[in-house]
Parts: structure tokens; sequence; C-alpha cells
């Protein structure tokens, strides 16, 4: 059975991404293990902790909790992110998540210098959805070059709903065109 891996960055209770998130869950047959950002209590690498994480490293001793995010991402084949779009990018939550994936031995290794992807996962999927038109996408654009240059992931899908809090745009109207488009590529 697929691994599908959701990695939920929606901090709203009544989210719009969340939505498009589940449409495109919906779509993908497996078995699913969530990772709700905003129940974790993950930390940003602060010196003592990375430290320790290169010590491990170094041991080849992956057994600490701390490589769990990690380990999960690796593993999973097929992986789901949604995150609003915020200031040209995503909530700081997914950016000290993917920091806690990116780990040398688990998601990745380096070979004559290069990196060379270690997950499982045939695609990643990056769900999105802003108020206003969405210009530079530096979130997305930046878990894209993770999921191909560092991951080995190199189908990555984007959908985006954008505009949504413009006077007089269908919000449900611009929310089914994407879920159609979900329909159509999923």
């Amino acid at each position: 059975m697929e691994k599908i891996l959701f990695v939920n960055a929606c901090v709203r209770e009544k989210s719009r991404t969340l939505e498009l998130a589940k449409c495109v869950l919906e779509k993908l047959k497996g078995e699913i293990c969530e990772v709700d950002l905003s129940r974790e209590d993950i930390k940003p690498l602060n010196n003592k902790m990375l430290s320790l994480r290169e010590e491990y490293i170094s041991e080849n001793d992956f057994s600490d909790s701390m490589f769990r995010y990690a380990k999960e991402f690796a593993a999973a084949d097929t992986i789901v992110i949604a995150a609003p779009y915020w200031d040209l990018a995503f909530p700081a939550i997914l950016k000290t998540y993917l920091e806690q994936t990116a780990v040398c031995g688990i998601t990745f290794r380096y070979k004559g210098g290069v990196p060379q992807g270690l997950c499982c996962a045939k695609r990643l999927i990056y769900v999105t959805t802003a108020g206003g038109m969405i210009y530079d996408n530096l979130g997305f654009e930046y878990v894209k070059a993770l999921a191909q240059k560092l991951f080995g992931i190199d189908n990555v899908l984007f959908f985006k709903a954008e505009n949504l809090d413009i006077n007089g745009c269908d919000v449900a109207e611009i929310l089914d065109l994407v879920k159609q488009e979900i329909s159509e590529q999923i």
C-alpha cells in the first residue's frame, strides 16, 4: 500500500488551502500519515541541537527522536504539502519542519560533493492559496528545489488558488476550478 505523507502547515481552522489539500488526498490511494505542524513541537535548530545532530550523523546513529521527521519523509511514497501563501512564501513552521527533514544519511547523501536523494517518494504535491495574486512564490520554489536537487524527488506538482479575498471574486468558483485541475492531474 502506498505511504502518503501529508504535511499540513495550515494554521487556520477554516483553511482554504486545507480544503484543496483534502481534495488532493481524496484522489490518492494509500495510507495517509498526517504531520499537523500547528500541533507539533518543532524547534529551529540552534547550536546545541545542531552539534548533537552532527555528532549522531557522524556516528551513523539515527535512533534519536530528532530524526523522526526525516525518517517519515524519506519513507513516504507520495508527499503532499499544504501551506498558505504568506509573505511570498509559507508559514515559518514549514521551514523549521523542512530543516528537520534535510538530514544527510536519511533524506540525502553526498557523493563526490554532489547531493543524491535518498527519498522513496516518486512525487511531491504542493498546495497553496492566497487572498491576492501570487507573484513570486518563493516558498514553492524552495520546496521544489529541495525536492529535486536534494531529496531526489523529480515529479513536483503545484496547485494554487489565488485572489480569494479580492472584492467581486467568486471564491467557490476559483476553488472549484482548482479542484477540477487536481482531478485532471492526479
